[in-house]
């Protein structure tokens, strides 16, 4: 018969088609053979229905005696009931079954390298299959990407991006594209770079982020822009990064943090609604910089488990044991938390495996420290550090704590107060996954804004101020006097969005002073040649009638995971590079022919 355009999907059919002559285009994904009849089942990205070939055709019996997994075929047959006993209720289609007849190999396929999808067995859901290795399926993407798993994240990822256009066009943005080509900057990661074939010895870079285009558009009339953004970071890789990713770049002009954070908010509730139904209690928490440093090590807090960190500083400057009394005198900070009633399920060997992960994550940066993690008991001394402790001041530690028999406890001291804070953090977040804190099974989304973060980071190496987030953040106007005498002071106009311990988004309220702006670039070490030949037009453009305006960028990749319910970012991406940046695919990065690099001038 040939190709024959398809009348309904594969995840189509129902009852109310019995008796229906239907077209079917799709791949197998299994075939089980017998003399006088075959059993297909054919899948496409809707579903999966099960074709039937019988003996009432022998030609095309024995032509499909062969046909194996992701073959391609056309199918043309009759919609009828399945027997009685041989419903499948794990399939949308599983009350009904096709009998084929005219069938079409399209194309054939040898034996995949990995199995990508099988029907669920006796007690099973209808789900992937044991997944192969991860390298293995980033080679063969193509076939990878039949996964149902992968195609409901695509799919996802589609409602995620609707979402978003309909409700910020509801709310007057436009949605404005700024180029792909454009000027290095070299502030914060490392570029990718683009040489000129036109200009010999000249480059473009590709961007890191729309920034400074979206704070141009704001000098213009356009008060409310939008993009879904294609950006490019050569930076080292994570489980969470990529060196290509897509973001939500979003600015508003005449407007304060509170009016940005309100529109994330009511966007982020509405994508959870509209992809997984899951509700958002708005509006959502906000927590400062420097509490959650202290009280969770970390300024990405996973808020779904308890484990707050207290500071114990002041209790030991009265030790009577000489090297700790010491140690604190030198400015070191001690700090502390309880998982309760979790003493059990710790033994001596774990306890030391605990200690050595804190020494491990503190000495990285050479610095004086001790660990101290014990059973809590009534009766005799948990910790080595206690018994040099008064019993008042023992008990006084005891109730900062929280800690009560039967309790485990654990407490981190360094000479850097944020050494000491990021390895309470890590540890924090050991201990929930030991303790199994967090229950995978469950939806839970602790979303929460970071606000209030210093403006300025000490580079020990380059032994000068940093931006902490990039040279365009607006100091707070109560701060603004500090920014030349003080600058490890001033605190930034600047906000996270945190969602169970990941960073999915950051902005903050832009400089729209050339003169605050010149200052910024003087405290970051650019003398003003070096500012004007980087960004001098910047500075002409805010000297042009720059209103007021702020924004944000929300990774969606990111995003994506948390709302498909993983770890690894790759499995929300179409066609991600592996851990060390390689496209396995493709071969991505390759060497290119050397007239090529003639060209360029390379």
């Amino acid at each position: 018969m040939g190709f024959q355009r398809r009348t309904h999907t594969c995840g189509e059919l129902r009852p109310a088609h019995i008796g229906q002559t239907v077209v079917l285009n799709g791949w197998v994904n299994s075939c089980r053979a017998h003399p006088d009849h075959i059993f297909l089942d054919l899948r496409d990205r809707y579903g999966l229905t099960q074709i039937v070939i019988d003996d009432t055709h022998p030609e095309m019996l024995a032509a499909c005696q062969d046909v194996r997994s992701e073959w391609v075929l056309c199918v043309r047959g009759k919609a009828r009931e399945r027997l009685p006993d041989k419903h499948n209720s794990k399939l949308a289609t599983g009350d009904i079954e096709v009998v084929a007849e005219e069938v079409t190999i399209l194309n054939r396929c040898p034996t995949p390298p990995f199995e990508v999808m099988s029907i669920p067995k006796e007690g099973q859901t209808f789900a992937d299959t044991e997944q192969a290795n991860e390298d293995l399926r980033l080679q063969y993407r193509f076939l990878d990407l039949r996964r149902p798993t992968l195609q409901r994240t695509l799919a996802m990822r589609h409602r995620l991006n609707k979402v978003i256009r309909d409700y910020l066009d509801e709310r007057g943005f436009l949605e404005l594209e700024t180029p792909l080509l454009g000027r290095s900057t070299p502030e914060g990661a490392r570029d990718y770079l683009v040489p000129s074939r036109v200009w010999p010895g000249q480059f473009y870079a590709l961007p890191q982020s729309p920034q400074i285009y979206k704070q141009l558009l704001m000098v213009d009339v356009n008060d409310k822009y939008f993009q879904i953004a294609r950006c490019l970071r050569d930076e080292d890789l994570r489980a969470d990064r990529q060196p290509e990713f897509t973001q939500l770049d979003l600015e508003m002009s005449f407007v304060e943090m509170d009016d940005v954070l309100s529109v994330i908010e009511g966007l982020t509730a509405e994508v959870f609604k509209r992809c997984i139904g899951a509700t958002i209690p708005l509006p959502l928490p906000r927590i400062k910089y420097a509490d959650a440093m202290l009280k969770y090590g970390s300024d990405k807090p996973d808020l779904r488990f308890g484990l707050e960190i207290v500071d114990l500083t002041e209790f030991h400057r009265e030790s009577s044991h000489e090297q700790t009394r010491q140690f604190v005198e030198r400015g070191a900070v001690i700090r502390g938390l309880v998982a309760k009633g979790a003493a059990d399920k710790f033994s001596r060997k774990k306890l030391d495996e605990i200690k050595d992960y804190c020494k491990r994550l503190a000495q990285g940066e050479h610095l004086e420290v001790w660990i101290d993690a014990a059973k809590v008991q009534s009766d005799v001394f948990g910790s080595l550090f206690e018994k040099f402790l008064t019993a008042e001041t023992r008990q006084a530690q005891r109730q900062r704590l929280g800690a009560e028999p039967g309790d485990f406890f654990l407490i981190i001291g360094t000479s850097k107060e944020e050494v000491t804070a990021q390895a309470m953090g890590m540890a924090r977040n050991r201990l929930a996954a030991d303790l199994k804190l967090v229950n995978p099974t469950t939806k839970d989304f602790k979303i929460v804004w970071i606000t209030d973060f210093p403006s300025f980071i000490w580079d020990e190496d380059e032994k000068r101020f940093a931006a902490n987030h990039h040279p365009f953040t607006a100091p707070m106007d109560e701060d603004l006097a500090n920014l030349e005498s003080a600058p490890g002071t001033v605190r930034a106009k600047a906000y996270d969005l945190v969602i169970n311990g990941y960073e999915c988004g950051g902005g903050s309220i832009r400089i729209h002073s050339p003169e605050v702006q010149s200052l910024m670039f003087k405290m970051l070490g650019m003398s003003p040649e070096q500012a004007r030949q980087r960004f001098g037009f910047l500075l002409d453009a805010l000297k042009f009638g720059a209103p007021p305006h702020g924004g944000i960028a929300l990774g969606l990749d990111r995003f994506a995971m948390m709302l498909a319910d993983t770890t690894n970012i790759r499995d929300v991406i179409a066609f991600p590079k592996n851990q060390k940046a390689r496209d396995l695919m493709t071969g991505a990065p390759a060497p290119v022919d050397a007239k090529q690099l003639k060209e360029l001038g390379l």
